[in-house]
């Protein structure tokens, strides 16, 4: 599946605030947006909360954009057809994009099972503000979590286009990071990502 856009108004021309430059240089940090893909319960939302506070205690600002609650507001007019996947995952990336702005480091736990869909969300944010993070666990093992019951749902016939199961999953070929969470505990795996980013912070 290819995602194509639609195109903005040609009369709409941002402003240049200043604001952003202001808060950056307030916070002094590199901001990131690091976007956690993966199926249903591979642990995002686990690992984004370990993530946050253990980021915090580094000193950094942070916020968290996760899949369900951006489902509940921003998104709640979208359904689960590809169009609206990807209407919502960009809707996301434009946020995050807001917020990286300001200094933040975002944090966006989002299933985005689509490869076109997060290469487009790398677009809206920038290549070198994107960090994406394959959160990895077998589908078997992700069932067997299953703590919002969606999966035995889905197998039911309950819920349609749900990932895994009746939609498509397209795993990610080259992620700035991956973890396996059949292997690695959420502090390993939390671990792996302040890696990468201090990595980031390194001057080169």
């Amino acid at each position: 599946m290819s995602y194509v856009p639609e195109r903005p108004s040609q009369n709409l021309h941002a402003f240049a605030y200043r604001h952003a430059h202001i808060a950056q240089a307030r916070i002094h940090q590199k901001p990131l947006v690091i976007w956690m893909t993966g199926i249903s319960a591979s642990g995002k939302s686990t690992i984004a909360d370990a993530l946050d506070v253990a980021l915090q205690a580094q000193g950094r600002s942070t916020c968290i954009l996760d899949g369900d609650s951006v489902r509940g507001g921003l998104c709640r007019d979208l359904g689960f057809s590809d169009a609206d996947r990807d209407e919502n995952i960009r809707r996301v990336a434009e946020v995050a994009r807001l917020m990286l702005e300001t200094g933040l480091v975002v944090i966006v736990a989002l299933i985005s099972p689509s490869s076109a869909s997060r290469h487009y969300a790398r677009s809206i944010i920038g290549n070198g503000s994107f960090v994406e993070v394959h959160v990895d666990a077998p589908l078997e093992t992700a069932e067997q979590r299953d703590p919002k019951g969606l999966y035995k749902k889905a197998r039911s016939g309950l819920i349609k286009h749900f990932t895994g199961i009746d939609s498509l999953y397209e795993v990610p070929v080259f992620p700035e990071v991956h973890v396996n969470t059949q292997v690695l505990s959420v502090d390993q795996s939390v671990a792996a990502i302040l890696d990468w980013v201090a990595r980031g912070d390194a001057p080169t």
